[in-house]
């Protein structure tokens, strides 16, 4: 009997990194709505989300060691390990490289390592579309990118070695109504309420931005394609909308959709280094996944 029809009929086992973020805690919630039984992974003092779903979750204490990884993995038993956990910097600082390497590195060596002595073969990692500077095969946009490729390059020795199968989905942008980073529309939606003046860079940039239920739906399809044996060895996909917008075009929808009035000083601000301008395009597309939400719907979500 193949592993797709044994892992039909019984209720399926996640755990999840990173949970207590913005695209985790709706990754966690998703799973626990489908029937999923969700274990997560954090540490001590995080706060885990208020949401409703949260009460159905268990929730693993993490000490940093390797010796915790294992043990935890092994109480949670998952069928499928969704790794989102990672620091985001886009530019960094000497003070900075610790916490980078901990968080972006050596948390997921430990975690491919758990999943190797506890015999757990099915990985979905997060990367990111800063992979892949001026649209290069390989070109890190920050350090924060050239972590998620070291921890793909570790990924890769447990891939060939340990048989582990595994699936990176490398997200462009990601918004939603309760995120709570202070990334565009929470600026934008700030200075109409506030009616101070933004200031903004000349705004030629692209910005490719994916709605957060659209992201969720890509790491559900490639848990079922991962569940029903799909995957060989490692797959990549870019979970990008396919319809990026110039910054100033994207300011002038938002303020349209949500008829705002929103004064921006334009050039103020410099680009900074290694301005991604044009988005990678070349990315692989995951099969049965397409941006359901579009641009103007997910903005006027935000007011909701």
């Amino acid at each position: 009997m193949s592993e797709a029809i044994l892992n039909k009929g019984k209720q399926r086992v996640a755990l999840v990194t990173g949970a207590t973020g913005f695209v985790g805690s709706h990754l966690a919630r998703r799973l626990v709505r489908e029937g999923w039984q969700v274990h997560i992974l954090s540490r001590r003092g995080s706060r885990v989300p208020d949401a409703e779903e949260f009460a159905q979750v268990t929730n693993h204490i993490h000490d940093g060691s390797t010796e915790s990884m294992v043990r935890c993995v092994a109480q949670a038993k998952p069928d499928v390990v969704f790794h989102l956990a990672s620091l985001f910097l886009s530019q960094h600082v000497s003070k900075d490289i610790d916490a980078l390497i901990q968080s972006n590195v050596l948390f997921g060596n430990q975690l491919l390592e758990a999943m190797k002595v506890n015999e757990v073969s099915s990985l979905i990692n997060t990367g990111t579309s800063w992979q892949h500077y001026d649209n290069d095969d390989y070109n890190p946009v920050c350090l924060y990118a050239a972590t998620k490729q070291a921890f793909e390059s570790l990924l890769e020795y447990y891939v060939q070695a340990c048989g582990i199968k595994a699936i990176t989905l490398k997200l462009f942008d990601t918004y939603g109504s309760d995120d709570p980073r202070p990334k565009l529309f929470h600026l934008l939606n700030k200075a109409a309420t506030t009616g101070d003046p933004l200031d903004m860079s000349a705004g030629e940039q692209l910005i490719d931005l994916v709605h957060i239920d659209d992201v969720t739906e890509a790491y559900v399809i490639a848990a079922q394609r991962l569940l029903d044996v799909q995957v060989s060895q490692h797959e990549s996909y870019a979970i990008s909308s396919g319809h990026p917008l110039p910054l100033k075009d994207m300011v002038q929808l938002f303020a349209e959709v949500t008829k705002q009035t929103i004064a921006v000083n334009w050039g103020v601000r410099q680009y900074r280094d290694r301005e991604v301008m044009m988005p990678w395009n070349r990315g692989i597309s995951l099969a049965g996944w397409y941006p359901r939400v579009s641009l103007a719907e997910g903005m006027q979500r935000i007011l909701k």
